[in-house]
């Protein structure tokens, strides 16, 4: 089977940075050049870089090609100037710990830096560089894992090949490249073990419509649209084996923050049978939140329901309540799949997501 070609929402050399716009797809496919720390957070807000893990690295990689026009006489000038924009870039998207984490873990390694300025900027370029690779590879285990699993829970019921519902978008846009939740469908897809892929329109801000379904076509897998409210309907005459999301904060007892839209098709599932999935690196995964309640919810823009493509569709006067996520308790979840395997719980007992962290950290 042909791999088809995959798509990059990060281009990134030395000095350049260049994202994929997705809010001018599925229509326009434009990069976006970025020189500044200022113009990469304001691209992260406005959402024309999102998912997780692509905001981390496109804001790890804005301050790489910020940090190279500049130049410091000593050490300490450029680890503070390194620290300073490091936390202004983490106040672009409040729900996504890829963020928090990762910029954290770059001032951290900043502070453990000696040599000349030049030495520390070189230095921290280098070590920007590196996520994007690893991303892929961890995206790349991820899809594999989720496969295997979602394969193996299908062939206890004797079913070969598997009909995979997702929601929101987490592939190649959303990550450096392969994708979470998109990984997986893309590995069963390669095995030749994918009956259809479905995917949700994710009103409102249509990623699901815009993005991931302009993914399946662009690569070739076969995949159906539906719109948000129909999934309970589809999972009872369809016969769905899986649902497959994505992750903006997975929590220490599994309860996890996604796509608003998300927590509905956990419930869904349960009752209809279909295994129930979450595909997140060890980056998503937040180990100071004890639960779900602790996430913090971003509200969107109201022109985000009301308006589709900026044409309004809503009744003036009309008020407006639009998370951008929702939280599903961990107990609806069947399995965190992430790039070091499969977390699981005993049944009636709570996720351990530090333990299983722990256990396969290096």
């Amino acid at each position: 089977r042909m791999a088809a070609p995959t798509l990059e929402a990060i281009k990134y050399e030395k000095g350049s940075l260049l994202l994929l716009d997705q809010l001018k797809l599925p229509f326009v496919f434009e990069y976006m050049t970025i020189k500044t720390c200022e113009e990469c957070w304001q691209a992260i807000r406005d959402m024309n870089v999102r998912g997780a893990p692509a905001i981390a690295i496109a804001a790890a990689l804005g301050l790489a090609v910020e940090s190279a026009t500049k130049s410091f006489t000593t050490e300490a000038e450029a680890k503070t100037y390194l620290k300073e924009r490091l936390e202004y870039l983490k106040t672009s998207r409040p729900t996504a710990v890829n963020l928090f984490n990762d910029c954290d873990r770059l001032a951290a390694f900043v502070d453990g830096l000696k040599g000349s300025g030049a030495e520390v900027l070189a230095a921290y370029i280098s070590e920007a560089n590196k996520m994007l690779a690893k991303d892929i590879s961890d995206n790349m285990a991820i899809g594999k894992a989720g496969g295997e699993e979602i394969l193996r829970r299908a062939k206890a019921k004797g079913k070969d090949k598997v009909k995979v519902l997702t929601h929101c978008n987490t592939g190649s846009l959303a990550t450096a490249r392969y994708g979470t939740a998109l990984g997986v469908i893309r590995y069963l897809h390669e095995q030749g073990k994918l009956e259809r892929a479905y995917c949700t329109e994710t009103r409102p801000y249509n990623q699901g419509c815009r993005l991931t379904a302009f993914e399946l076509v662009y690569e070739k897998i076969p995949a159906t649209l539906i719109t948000d409210s129909m999934a309970s309907y589809l999972m009872a005459t369809e016969g769905i084996d899986a649902v497959i999301v994505g992750a903006d904060r997975v929590v220490a007892n599994g309860d996890t923050a996604n796509k608003v839209g998300t927590y509905q098709l956990a419930i869904a599932a349960k009752y209809h049978g279909a295994g129930f999935y979450v595909a997140v690196p060890f980056t998503s995964m937040d180990m100071k939140m004890k639960s779900g309640k602790e996430i913090h919810i971003e509200q969107r823009p109201a022109n985000e329901l009301t308006c589709v493509n900026g044409i309004r569709i809503a009744a003036e006067g009309i008020d407006v309540w639009n998370p951008g996520f929702d939280v599903t308790p961990g107990e609806l979840i069947d399995g965190l799949v992430t790039e070091k395997g499969v977390c699981t719980k005993e049944e009636g007992r709570p996720y351990d997501v530090p333990a299983f962290v722990a256990k396969n950290s290096q």
